[in-house]
């Protein structure tokens, strides 16, 4: 699976009672879906996932990628404390037609998370699951990093493609794709373009053959086997790939990019998209000064609203440029009438 360019980190909306507003996920999708965003995840650090109950997500994930374009890259945050859950999460992930899983490490038994539990854990859900795997360090919320050690040893798992490092550390990003040089190069299928082939643009039976793994629907229990590719009903080529390394902060995507990245997974993309997508672009296409202008430009932005407002102003910011966020769920707390007129400041001139 290729994961290259910017996906937002979707958030997970709610009613004033705090039950999930479905409708409004439809809506965010539909939107995101129009606009030049390679992908979307779902149900990460944004989407808190931590705040819904194992029906919910399953509830999110489906009501999500049923409002989505076929072309977009769909990506589930299924990270839970054990293997068993984190596999469950990630079929039904795969029965909404998802691309590929988002997978952070456990956080509850931080004293036991040593290196090697760390190691087992990740290979045990990758050999279950029946989507790729995309790593997930985020030591903002859960203290134990993934060691550049460890994901040297991961990227050579079959089943594990790709890494998302929020740490904001530009060092780290370097040092993950170093780490990472010698992984196993994977052959995927890609538009005319090169742009990556999702899954839903295929028939069901073919997706399950992309990337050469077969539904865990099909397989022995804690088995996964390889599968002959079928032939897709797109056009497509193929391109070679291997582990890819995508950062999860706003304030170094060009950095992070120079260093190595594929891209991003950023939360700043739910409320500014366009914002995030133009740094992409510029660097793609090499012009640099280009890409720095418009890196500067969110930096104030991104450091008060994302790192220091949290999910709250996330929420916010994305009311103010026409999407939904409403409220965070308790114990969250809302945003006070100053820190509202200070995103509305910081975004003015960012309407999305």
């Amino acid at each position: 699976m290729l994961i290259e360019g910017i996906f937002a980190a979707v958030t997970t909306p709610f009613y004033a009672d705090e039950r999930v507003y479905f409708r409004k996920i439809e809506a965010n999708m539909a939107r995101y879906s129009r606009s030049l965003l390679a992908g979307m995840a779902v149900l990460g650090s944004t989407g808190e996932a931590v705040m819904l109950g194992d029906a919910e997500s399953r509830d999110v994930l489906r009501v999500a990628a049923e409002a989505t374009a076929p072309e977009k890259v769909l990506i589930a945050g299924v990270g839970r404390e054990s293997v068993k859950a984190t596999v469950e999460l990630a079929e039904a992930a795969a029965q909404c037609r998802y691309d590929a899983v988002l997978v952070r490490p456990p956080s509850y038994f931080t004293g036991q998370m040593s290196s090697a539990a760390l190691l087992h854990y990740f290979r045990s859900v990758a050999d279950r699951s029946p989507l790729p795997v995309i790593l997930y360090n985020i030591p903002k919320f859960v203290p134990n990093q993934i060691p550049i050690e460890a994901v040297a040893e991961l990227a050579q798992h079959p089943h594990i493609i790709a890494m998302k490092d929020s740490s904001g550390s530009v060092k780290r990003i370097h040092a993950a794709v170093a780490a990472a040089t010698n992984a196993p190069r994977r052959t995927v299928p890609v538009t005319q373009i090169f742009e990556a082939v999702s899954g839903r643009m295929l028939p069901p039976r073919v997706q399950e053959a992309v990337g050469n793994f077969v539904s865990v629907g099909d397989l022995a229990p804690g088995a996964a086997v390889a599968s002959s590719p079928s032939v897709a009903s797109v056009k497509t080529r193929t391109r070679e790939v291997g582990f890819q390394v995508l950062t999860g902060a706003e304030g170094s995507i060009l950095a992070s990019l120079q260093a190595g990245a594929s891209g991003g997974i950023l939360a700043f993309a739910d409320f500014a998209p366009q914002e995030c997508q133009e740094i992409y672009q510029a660097w793609k296409d090499h012009d640099l000064p280009l890409a720095q202008e418009k890196q500067q430009r969110i930096l104030a932005a991104g450091s008060r609203i994302v790192g220091d407002l949290g999910i709250s102003g996330i929420k916010y910011a994305c009311d103010f440029n026409g999407y939904f966020g409403g409220r965070a769920r308790a114990p969250l707390l809302p945003l006070t009438a100053a820190e509202k007129a200070e995103i509305e400041q910081l975004l003015g001139e960012m309407r999305n």
